[in-house]
């Protein structure tokens, strides 16, 4: 298959999907994302394939999250003709669930916002000490009002994934480690290595087995993809109104938003 945005391979028994827009921090568009889309599909399916790993081109981020660009984002979303917002992100995080193989998130650098999101949906997270957590969502007019929010409360907990939707912080590579939102933290020269080897372990597991775990795990939470559908509708009418609009406006224009003056 031949992309733009994203690079694909398989070796091993191990498929990648890298963003490949390093000059943008990794950010996605709706083309980003549908290619992501594709190439999971691809794997997904693949017999041949035991596990995949997601990660960003370049050393500065894994993801930043949507593309903020005017060109991308345009007059409706980011230019997809698939998705509820304009982007198909809540299709891509259901079929990273869906896949029956362990999917990897390998970050370095910024996993931030919708970045975050992906990498939390991941199965396993394995990071570079440079690898930096966090999400931007109500400073920049914005939500994930599914996987992002619900699933994370199971991840780390309801107190401190408040914490990290509230207050839009950013925590290190050891910080997401103690709050379970990693498995593994690594120097950043050794996380090639180290993706490599949780991999070829994986691969000695019987996919089966891998695979109905998977699924028993993902039972618990499934219903969380319903409450995401009725959330990105929702989404989809805060989009349209002045104060997310302004989130857009405020970044562009460098300063600070002000959201409160929008409300009625």
């Amino acid at each position: 298959m031949s992309f733009d945005d994203i690079l694909y391979e398989t070796r091993d028994g191990v498929a990648t999907i890298t963003i490949n827009r390093p000059d943008k921090l990794n950010a996605f568009s709706g083309h980003s994302i549908e290619e992501m889309i594709d190439a999971l599909q691809d794997a997904g399916w693949d017999k041949s394939v035991g596990v995949v790993v997601l990660t960003g081109a370049g050393d500065r981020a894994f993801s930043s999250g949507g593309d903020q660009s005017l060109e991308n984002k345009a007059t409706e979303g980011y230019g997809s003709r698939r998705g509820t917002t304009g982007i198909p992100i809540e299709e891509l995080q259901g079929l990273i669930r869906d896949v029956p193989k362990p999917v990897i998130a390998k970050v370095r650098g910024y996993a931030i916002g919708g970045g975050n999101v992906i990498a939390t949906v991941c199965d396993l997270t394995i990071a570079g000490e440079s690898a930096i957590f966090g999400q931007v969502g109500p400073s920049m007019g914005s939500v994930d009002p599914g996987y992002g929010t619900a699933y994370l409360a199971r991840v780390v907990g309801e107190k401190k994934a408040r914490e990290i939707w509230y207050m839009c912080r950013q925590y290190t590579a050891r910080e997401a480690l103690e709050m379970g939102l990693a498995n593994a933290v690594v120097p950043d020269k050794d996380l090639d290595t180290e993706v490599d080897r949780w991999c070829a372990d994986l691969m000695d597991r019987s996919p089966t087995a891998l695979a109905i775990a998977k699924r028993s795990f993902n039972a618990d939470t499934d219903h969380i993809k319903g409450i995401g559908a009725l959330g990105f509708e929702t989404l989809k009418l805060y989009y349209a109104t002045e104060e997310s609009k302004e989130g857009g406006r405020a970044f562009q224009e460098r300063r600070k938003p002000e959201f409160r003056k929008y409300v009625k």
